[in-house]
């Protein structure tokens, strides 16, 4: 039987150690171990960090909602905002690389969604209205060591 936690932030950044600290909680509860817990608290902090510095504009105040359904074989955490969208079109995940580039030709911003990409198992992004990014993580699931 599926759980779902539901928290409502406020889209500033004093609020995103919130998700971090419930994420925590909610994934030991669930069984996920001490670096799974780790990568998935970067991801989220990504995703709630977009939200600070791109959704809303100052004026407008925002906020983040979260979304924790624990399934048997792993967590689906969704962060949504209602502020502007972006258009998103995903990358071939497995051919994404930073190696072989100048320094000049990598962003400041933009590392966020290939992070999220690397520690996660599964991130889907829907830019309707507001933008929600879906983020899955199955337990114990490790890479092979080669």
């Amino acid at each position: 039987m599926n759980s779902f936690i539901h928290l409502t932030i406020p889209a500033r950044a004093e609020f995103v150690d919130i998700a971090r600290l419930t994420l925590f909680g909610i994934a030991n509860k669930a069984g996920f171990s001490y670096e799974e817990i780790e990568d998935m608290k970067v991801a989220v902090t990504e995703a709630c960090t977009n939200v600070v510095l791109h959704a809303y504009s100052n004026a407008q105040p925002g906020i983040i909602e979260l979304s924790f359904e624990i399934e048997d074989k792993g967590i689906s955490i969704r962060i949504k905002d209602e502020g502007s969208s972006f258009n998103y079109e995903p990358a071939d995940t497995k051919s994404v690389t930073l190696h072989n580039k100048e320094l000049s030709d990598i962003t400041a911003g933009g590392l966020g969604l290939f992070m999220m990409h690397a520690l996660m198992d599964k991130v889907e992004v829907f830019s309707e209205r507001g933008t929600e990014v879906i983020l899955t993580k199955l337990i114990g699931r490790k890479e092979e060591m080669a």
